[in-house]
């Protein structure tokens, strides 16, 4: 009882307002987001997503180790555990598990989406499945089938089949879902804020903006991820812009070119065309420190980052107060 009063009360503080110079949660990011971390279209947006979490002492938190075995190369980081999807396509979750967030049902996903309390994933058919807290509906999706999905703070997107979006949960800062054809596999739930790649290359961001985070720069993008109170984005040429909080450089990218950006709690990473991983932003708990080597994928958390390394094993590094960055042995 007195873990839920206080995250209602931390609800309702941040839905007001933000507090300056810490993570939207403990804090989301959801963002996230999606499967592989915000990426070029082929690979999916990033799960981004955070949430304002109990402390990590509360006795009451539940903690999962996710047994060993392999990954088809899809892993998200989300507030405090991660998800992947194995090679025979079932999902497993590692980390806090208060709400049941880390514990996916039976069945095989294509993609899959950590928020602060919640999950979701898409299923083969296109249908989605969501697990976890359940107070906003943010875990109770719409019939219909979908192409991408994200996980946000209290809330979730969808793309469905004809390029719609769908939002379900609670949509922070009261703006309505815009209306247009969105990509499949470009819509990412941040903090408080969604964004999402229009077919035309446009970005469309909605819900809070008090940091301009859901005001995005002009020009044509291919991926879009949305942070805790800030936002990047993967322009036509392959650079990153960045937009909204920016207390510890998170949204100053570094310069090069991408392949996937993902944005967190108060830092970003994104992999270069060569393959190596670049994070930003803050790094309390090493979550800016990638290992060396090459990737395929990244998924900035709260305050943990996960990857997929070329050779399909998964990485994961920053907070481990819950054991959200200890992927199972043989991960990958």
């Amino acid at each position: 009882m007195e873990r839920a009063q206080g995250r209602t009360r931390t609800r309702r503080r941040l839905a007001a307002k933000h507090v300056r110079g810490r993570p939207l949660v403990r804090r989301l990011g959801l963002c996230g987001a999606i499967a592989l971390g915000a990426a070029l279209l082929p690979l999916g947006p990033a799960a981004s997503a955070f949430a304002a979490a109990p402390p990590i002492g509360d006795t009451g938190a539940s903690i999962v180790t996710a047994p060993a075995g392999a990954v088809a190369g899809s892993i998200s980081a989300g507030g405090d555990h991660s998800c992947g999807i194995r090679t025979d396509g079932t999902v497993t979750c590692w980390g806090r598990n208060d709400d049941g967030q880390a514990s996916p049902p039976p069945g095989t996903f294509t993609a899959v989406s950590t928020g602060g309390f919640h999950t979701c994933g898409l299923r083969p058919n296109g249908t989605l499945a969501c697990w976890g807290n359940n107070d906003d509906g943010q875990a109770t999706p719409p019939t219909g089938t979908f192409t991408a999905v994200s996980a946000g703070r209290y809330h979730t997107c969808g793309v469905r089949t004809n390029g719609a979006l769908a939002c379900w949960g609670s949509l922070e800062g009261n703006t309505p879902v815009p209306a247009g054809s969105f990509a499949g596999a470009a819509v990412d739930g941040g903090g408080g804020h969604t964004c999402g790649v229009k077919h035309i290359g446009t970005l469309a961001c909605w819900g809070l903006d008090d940091d301009d985070q859901a005001t995005p720069p002009a020009g044509t993008y291919t991926a879009v991820s949305a942070g805790g109170a800030h936002t990047c984005g993967i322009k036509t040429n392959r650079t990153v812009a960045c937009w909204g909080f920016n207390a510890y450089g998170q949204a100053t990218p570094p310069a090069g070119t991408f392949i996937a950006v993902s944005a967190g709690g108060n830092h970003t990473c994104g992999i270069k065309t060569n393959g190596a991983i670049a994070c930003w932003g803050r790094n309390n708990a090493g979550q800016s420190n990638p290992p060396a080597g090459t990737y395929t994928a990244v998924s900035a958390g709260h305050s943990h980052t996960c990857g997929m390394k070329a050779g399909g094993t998964a990485a994961c590094w920053g907070d481990n107060s819950s054991g959200q960055a200890t992927p199972p042995a043989g991960f990958g």
